[in-house]
Parts: structure tokens; sequence; C-alpha cells
């Protein structure tokens, strides 16, 4: 080694802009070799504006720098004494924190197979003899410092997306929990209005209400989708409660919001259980509701069983079928069946818009946080919604 390439060029890195981003940090290589003149010379070959160069003559040495840096390459001489390059490479295989590092041996020692095998096994991705050539050199280690800058980008990128969608998440929270305040103030007006004795101006009030009414339920969603994003799951309060009963009140309401989309209920067995009620009540009103909007005016038929002893088997079954394009996408947030379930089944005149897209997505929420399970199957001009819910939710 007793001639000097140019340093290995890298594409400069993003420096501060009118952002005020910060310019990412040189890339770090760690030059282990218990020979002052070969740390020097090759130190002299890697070193550059966007490359800092750490020396160690021992293994010892290059683990503390190890415990300190975080390096895209090392380079490593194989015969030192006291701890080998073998041994040192097996030693940051061992280590989460340089798991991943790559290794390149520099040894002076002949290209015995076995020898090369046993570093390949000890880690390494490459091996140079000295002497070494400069330009070999030089070209590999610039494709690590470029995977490595490229590794760092992405992780950036990534970080910068995390934060963007948990910010886009905390307003959705801040914005739902903020608007109920006016709504309430809306509805209560609204009331008021719809019990006047004159005719226009009840029936104004009772649009408004039923207005206000529905915007409550997207608020209530968009609220839940930032409790299970943020919280980590559905926040639930259980009690032991009569699904049965529950049942008969959610389909009293969605028959009175949909008079003219007949509702059925079945109810056999036990249908009592330790359940959240509100989330429950809200699980069967979104399936119910969704069955009457996608039913193609056929009747919808909730069935309830409890004749298992651990769980029990609540159905919604109604006309019409989900498109099998749509089908695996059915309980993705924001995602809805409407326009091409609407193909196929023509659009009642005056049906309300089905709002933000998220009420089987919060069903299957529901299932999750009771450890339940769900399935829904299409076919032949039916759709069916099944439920299995455990008695006691898993602690």
């Amino acid at each position: 080694m007793n001639h000097i390439s140019p340093p290995v060029q890298l594409p400069p890195p993003p420096s501060q802009g009118e952002d005020g981003s910060m310019r990412t940090e040189a890339i770090k290589c760690l030059i282990v070799d218990d020979l002052d003149e070969n740390l020097l010379a090759l130190a002299a070959l890697l070193q550059s504006e966007e490359v800092e160069v750490l020396q160690a003559r021992s293994g010892t040495e290059a683990l503390e720098l190890l415990l300190q840096h975080e390096v895209a390459l090392a380079l490593v001489d194989v015969q030192m004494p006291e701890m080998d390059g073998f041994e040192l490479a097996e030693m940051m295989r061992g280590m989460e924190r340089t798991r991943h590092v790559p290794i390149i041996f520099v040894t002076a020692g002949s290209r015995d197979a076995q020898r090369m095998f046993r570093g390949y096994e000890a880690g390494a991705v490459d091996f140079l003899y000295k002497p070494v050539e400069p330009h070999v050199l030089c070209g590999k280690a610039g494709v690590f410092f470029q995977l490595y800058r490229q590794k760092q980008q992405l992780a950036r990128h990534l970080h910068e997306r995390t934060e963007t969608l948990r910010l886009h998440e905390l307003f959705t929270a801040v914005l739902g929990h903020d608007l109920r305040g006016p709504l309430s103030a809306i509805t209560m007006a609204a009331e008021i209005l719809a019990r006047r004795p004159d005719d226009s101006t009840r029936a104004v009030g009772q649009r408004l209400l039923r207005s206000g009414q529905w915007m409550g339920r997207m608020i209530e969603d968009m609220l839940d989708l930032a409790r299970t994003r943020q919280g980590g799951g559905m926040p639930m309060a259980c009690e032991h409660i009569d699904l049965g009963a529950l049942a008969e009140r959610v389909v009293q309401e969605r028959q009175s919001a949909w008079p003219d989309r007949p509702v059925a209920l079945q109810a056999t067995g036990d249908l009592a259980g330790e359940w959240d009620e509100d989330r429950l009540t809200q699980l069967l009103s979104n399936l119910v509701g969704n069955a009457q909007r996608h039913g193609d005016g056929q009747p919808v038929q909730v069935v309830l069983d409890g004749g298992q002893a651990a769980s029990v088997r609540l159905s919604v079954h109604n006309g019409g079928e989900i498109p099998a394009d749509v089908l695996p996408h059915i309980f993705d947030p924001f995602r809805s069946g409407r326009a091409r379930a609407e193909d196929a089944a023509p659009r009642r005149a005056g049906s309300r818009n089905e709002g933000l897209g998220l009420g089987l997505y919060i069903v299957r929420e529901i299932v999750r946080a009771h450890g339940g399970q769900l399935q829904v199957e299409s076919s032949a001009g039916r759709t069916s919604f099944t439920v299995a819910l455990p008695r006691q939710v898993p602690r």
C-alpha cells in the first residue's frame, strides 16, 4: 500500500435548507489494525468531507468505539494479537447494535479456502488482500457508504411520514372533540324548533335534528378512529349485559330510521355475557345500518345464537352482493363499497350518504377489543356478517 488514490467520492448529503432541515451527519467507517502505518494508509484512502474514519488498534478498542458510534462499514485486519479479526467479527454479530454492520477483512495471509470460509461464517461480506489495491478498496467501500446513506434517507422519510400521520390523527381527535360543543348547541336548537306548533317550523327542526344526529355519529366515528390509532386499541368498559335486550333496542331504532327497510330479529339460547354495552350497541347499529343501505331492498335479518357455553354468535344477513374486488378491503378505514355496490343495486331516491366509511372498520376494532372473530360472506345475491363473541373479554 505505497501509493494513495483520491478519497472515496459520495453524493453530497443534504445541507440545511430554508425550511430549517439539518444536514445529514457524516458517514463513519471503522478501521481496525494493530499497525499504525496500515491505519494511516487506509484512513488516507477513505477520509473525506462525507466520511469520518475511526481508528482502533485492537479488538477491545474497536468494541469501545462501536458502543459510541454508528458505523457504515468496518475494515478489520485478520491477524491481531489478543483478539483476532474473526473473534471481533463474531462479537460484533452477537450484539444487536452491530449485528448488521458490514465487515470487510483485510489480511496479508494466503488465499486459503478454509480461512475464507471461517471469515464468511464469522460475518464478513468480503476479503481484501495486502497489499490493498486503492481503487478496489475505494470502490467497495463506496458501495457500502452509498447503501448506508440510502438507509439513512429511508429512515428519515419513514420518521417524517410517521410523524405526519401521528399529527393528522391527533388533529382528527382534537377536531372531533371540539366539534361536539357547537353541534350540541345546534341539536338543542333543532329540538326546540321540532316542538313548535307551526308545521313548517317543526319540519325544519326535525330535519335539522336528524342532520345533527347524523353528524354526531360521524364525529364519534372520527374519535373512535383516533382512539384506536393513538391509544393502541379501543377503550373498553365491560359489564354484565343481555345481548338480546340490546339487540331489540337497536333494531327498533334502525327500523324507525329506515321504515321501508324491515329488520327481523331472531334470538335463541342464553345471550348474557360480560361486554361493553355501548360498543356492542355501536357494532350492531353499524352492521344493521350497513345492511339496510346495501340490502337491495330486501328485509334484513339479525340472528343471535346463545347455544354455545363459551361464546355467542351474532349474524346480520341482507340481500345484495359485495363485489369480489371490494370484499378484501371491506373493513379498511375510509374505504367504502358504496359506489360499486350501488352499481349492482339502484340507489334509493333521497337516500343519505353513508358517512365517512368508518362503520365496518369500527365494527372490526370492537370485535377485536372483545377478543372475538368477525367474518363476511357474500355470494349468490346474499351477504352475511357473522360475529363470534366470547362471553367474557380475555384479560
